[in-house]
């Protein structure tokens, strides 16, 4: 495949890192931030570029290590981030490490100033008018990209479910430079203090963001599903919309989990349409739960920072009734879509989980058995319902939240292909990235085969072009979303370390979440996790248990096992090398 084709430019052969400058009289060494990249970076004086002792830098790699002759790897500086301690310095390089793309060009922004005018009348032409349909956006408080909207009525006893996506490819078109620069980063990411968009703000934040009170272009998928929650028919169509009101999670569930009489008054004109979202959602969910879809619902938390960037609070994240319904009705609306592209036999791109390897599968039902639960395996590959099975088993036990978890690491990672692999946690034959193009490049690829596929024409040509591309796109967006959770962990590392040297001394409840010979993991309640080092533990020696993944002492017999509940003590945590230790520490 050529560059023009895909818009992404091989890497130059070079080795960037970044680290702190510790500076001598006549040289330096950047001592890099993660270990395990590289031994220290000695740096000649001339190629130091200004860098001062103790500022976080930016290394470039010129020349090898020679082991022979006991050499560092050579290098020069090549920027300069800050002072190790200055706010945004520890994020900022993350994102030098794993080279991300934090800012557009000027090309690309002019383009995308270009390109996000106002809805016109030759823009709305063609397309199906939806603008009279009561809709609404359900998203965080805080989101600024709303990607989607719902809308729903029921006649004669069906429910009449449209989803209206952001028509994106609208406004980016193939091979522009707003194009290639959005393949080459697959991916909107989401760090602790900033948001680095796939798309420039003029239309992530504008134009193809579903703003109430104005006309937009969306692709929609018009479902009608009947009180069994059966697809019974459905419409994919270029549409123009008007969001009538902006809602949040937080409201939505206020108005259906806890009848708050204030907000329905306030949201009472979307009152009996949300009603009717609610019952349609827990259908559906029953459905996927029938067909052995499985619903990790384990803890994740939100970091809360000050200006500065320091962490004040982890807040949990939770699911409630808002968000499954969005849920539900996004994942109807991806696998709607997939079916009906898989047979209509064209080039298309899927969202793909494959069955987990037996190997894994096995040693998790040893790990399930060690801790009192059971799941089945046999020669055959599992099926979802054992897994949704498991953690059925385990709901409502202090070892929920790890079951999840570690039932979630035996399981492949989903990935793009170019064939409908069938998507084994969700129990679903064909499953596709429909619904959020302004933040995940799939979904724009296929709005593009969605849309040449309405106009007719989706002829032999452009499926000849497709077939040549999409698995090279599929491949490249797969790579940028592992490249982006790696960051978004390592950051979120680096922020819960920082949070917890503020409470160095302080007792909390946790539960064992990983057992080795050196120690034991211990995830606590707000979801940080630190290591009780084996030489931490007092009173005894203790001898780890393979077959068991316990610790059990020598004499005591007193055993440290996964799943159970530990009070600890925080020990010490540091930021820069982004661990927690703790020991145990006596229940009061």
């Amino acid at each position: 495949m050529t560059e023009k084709q895909t818009g992404i430019k091989e890497k130059a052969n070079k080795i960037k890192l970044t680290g702190v400058y510790q500076q001598s009289k006549n040289y330096g060494f950047v001592v890099p931030d993660r270990r395990r990249d590289s031994a220290d970076i000695f740096i000649p004086k001339e190629k130091a570029n200004g860098a001062r002792d103790g500022q976080k830098v930016v290394a470039e790699i010129s020349a090898a290590a020679k082991p022979e002759e006991h050499k560092n790897p050579e290098g020069k500086i090549i920027e300069i981030l800050g002072n190790a301690e200055d706010p945004g310095v520890d994020i900022l390089s993350v994102v030098r490490n794993y080279e991300l793309p934090d800012a557009f060009t000027e090309k690309e922004l002019r383009q995308a100033e270009r390109v996000a005018k106002d809805v016109s009348e030759a823009d709305r032409a063609g397309r199906m008018d939806l603008r009279e349909i009561q809709m609404v956006t359900i998203d965080g408080d805080d989101a600024k990209d709303l990607d989607d909207a719902v809308s729903l009525s029921v006649h004669g006893g069906i429910f009449e479910l449209g989803v209206h996506i952001a028509d994106v490819s609208n406004y980016v078109q193939e091979y522009s430079a707003l194009d290639r620069e959005a393949l080459k980063r697959g991916t909107s990411i989401y760090l602790p203090d900033r948001v680095i968009p796939m798309l420039p703000k003029a239309l992530s934040n504008g134009i193809c963001s579903l703003n109430a009170g104005e006309d937009r272009l969306a692709l929609s998928c018009l479902m009608q599903i009947d009180r069994d929650g059966t697809l019974v028919d459905y419409r994919i169509t270029e549409s123009v919309i008007r969001v009538d009101r902006r809602m949040s999670y937080s409201a939505v569930k206020r108005i259906l989990e806890d009848d708050d009489k204030a907000l329905k008054e306030e949201y009472q004109a979307f009152v009996p349409m949300l009603e009717k979202m609610g019952e349609l959602s827990a259908i559906l969910r029953k459905n996927r739960e029938k067909r052995g879809s499985i619903d990790f619902d384990f803890p994740e938390s939100r970091l809360i920072l000050d200006k500065k960037g320091v962490p004040l609070e982890i807040r949990p994240y939770e699911r409630n009734t808002a968000t499954k319904l969005i849920e539900e009705f996004m994942l109807l609306a991806n696998e709607t879509v997939a079916q009906h592209f898989y047979w209509l036999d064209i080039p298309f791109v899927y969202r793909s989980h494959e069955s987990p390897e037996q190997e894994k599968v096995r040693k998790l039902a040893l790990l399930m058995r060690n801790m009192g639960f059971q799941i089945k395996t046999g020669r055959e590959e599992i099926h979802p319902k054992e897994i949704q099975k498991l953690l059925w088993q385990a709901e409502g036990s202090e070892s929920e939240a790890l079951v999840s978890r570690l039932a979630l690491r035996s399981m492949r990672q989903a990935k793009y292909t170019s064939a409908s692999l069938g998507h084994f946690g969700l129990a679903s034959r064909y499953y596709c990235h429909f619904t959020s193009p302004i933040r995940r490049y799939p979904d724009l690829q296929i709005h593009r085969i969605i849309k040449q596929h309405l106009r007719g024409k989706l002829d032999e040509e452009k499926q000849a072009h497709y077939r040549e591309i999409l698995d090279d796109v599929a491949a490249q967006c797969s790579a940028m979303e592992r490249r982006a959770a790696e960051a978004e962990r390592e950051c979120e590392k680096i922020k819960k370390a920082e949070y917890m040297e503020q409470h160095t001394g302080e007792h909390f409840w946790g539960v064992v979440s990983g057992v080795n010979a050196f120690g034991i993991y211990v995830e606590l309640e707000n979801t940080v996790e630190g290591l009780v080092s084996v030489s931490d533990l007092q009173g005894d020696f203790y001898r780890y248990e393979e077959s068991g993944y316990r610790l059990i002492g020598e004499h005591t017999g007193r055993c440290f096992s996964l799943g159970q509940r530990l009070k600890v003590e925080v020990k010490r945590a540091d930021k820069t090398l982004k661990y927690v230790d703790f020991i145990p520490a006596e229940p009061e």
